[in-house]
């Protein structure tokens, strides 16, 4: 099981970002993967989570909502999480994660910084 999340980085207040989490190793069309981060000294946050193609839902923490949107690609085996107007509050290690009953899976991390 892979879950390698990238496409983090430096940028201003304000910009955008978009993460990707490409997976294998599991069946990926009946998990849900959802998009934490840590910031220094904070414990691990849930950022947004989509569900399996059973359901093809999607949640949105308050703190991201109508910045964030989070997608997948069942064809890519990739999920996505645009950031836009990013705040430095924003700064953290991200981290996808892949779920299914008690199948739990989680990928390295890609650092976000958001700074002027």
């Amino acid at each position: 099981v892979q879950l390698q999340a990238s496409g983090g980085g430096v940028v201003q207040p304000g910009g955008s970002l978009r993460l990707s989490c490409i997976t294998s190793g599991f069946d990926f069309d009946y998990y849900a993967i959802g998009w934490f981060r840590q910031a220094p000294g904070k414990e691990r946050e849930g950022v947004s989570c989509i569900s399996s193609r059973m359901d093809n839902n999607s949640y949105t923490a308050d703190s991201v909502k109508g910045r964030f949107t989070i997608s997948r690609d069942y064809a890519k085996r990739t999920v996505y999480l645009q950031m836009n107007n990013l705040k430095t509050e924003d700064t953290a290690v991200y981290y996808c994660n892949a779920q299914q009953l008690w199948r739990n899976y989680w990928g390295q991390g890609t650092q976000v910084t958001v700074s002027s």
